[in-house]
């Protein structure tokens, strides 16, 4: 079993387009853990059964995906246009971003937006902003978000897991590049 593929299909079912799978989210999300494995199913995982995904769930790496009482969700990286609604928490000090650098200066000028997702994706340190950044460019520049500040000011944060935090949107007053091109700015 490709569990690595499985959990970009489940991805696809939970965040992007439950409705090819059958799917219905609730207003978190969540949505029954046998309609999801009849969905995948259909859609060509013909053998895979509840185990396979909850195997899923317990793979190292990033925690995508909760399950409790039967049933399953994504935990961030929705762009379904159904709002998936957060809790909302109290963020740590700092949290990171990383994007190409190319994109610095508008977001120097506009702060950070969702762009085709439901909220800003932070990380709580530099090394999974540069992971998350490198899905972009080879060298992302890393912005440093002063997120107290921004929360003590009333931007909303939600917790995504322990590695990443969510926003509705970051203004440009609460963002510092700390890196570009890879190397350090001074």
């Amino acid at each position: 079993m490709d569990y690595r593929r499985l959990s970009k299909a489940m991805a696809h079912a939970l965040r992007h387009r439950p409705d090819l799978y059958g799917l219905v989210l609730d207003n978190a999300g969540w949505t029954p853990l046998p309609d999801l494995v009849r969905g995948l199913q259909e859609r060509g995982w013909r053998h895979i059964t509840e185990t396979d995904v909850l195997q899923v769930l317990s793979l190292p790496g990033k925690k995508r995906y909760e399950v409790k009482n039967g049933r399953i969700r994504a935990l961030y990286g929705h762009s379904i246009k159904q709002r998936i609604e957060k809790e909302t928490a109290v963020p740590p000090p700092i949290l990171y971003h990383g994007t190409a650098p190319q994109t610095t200066k508008t977001i120097l000028q506009e702060g950070l937006k969702p762009m085709k997702r439901q909220y800003v994706h932070l990380s709580v340190d530099i090394e999974t902003a540069i992971q998350v950044g490198r899905r972009k460019t080879n060298h992302p520049a890393i912005l440093q978000i002063a997120a107290q500040k921004a929360h003590q000011a009333g931007i909303n944060f939600y917790k995504g897991h322990e590695e990443i935090w969510l926003a509705d949107s970051i203004p440009p007053e609460f963002i510092e590049i700390i890196t570009t091109h890879g190397e350090n700015k001074t």
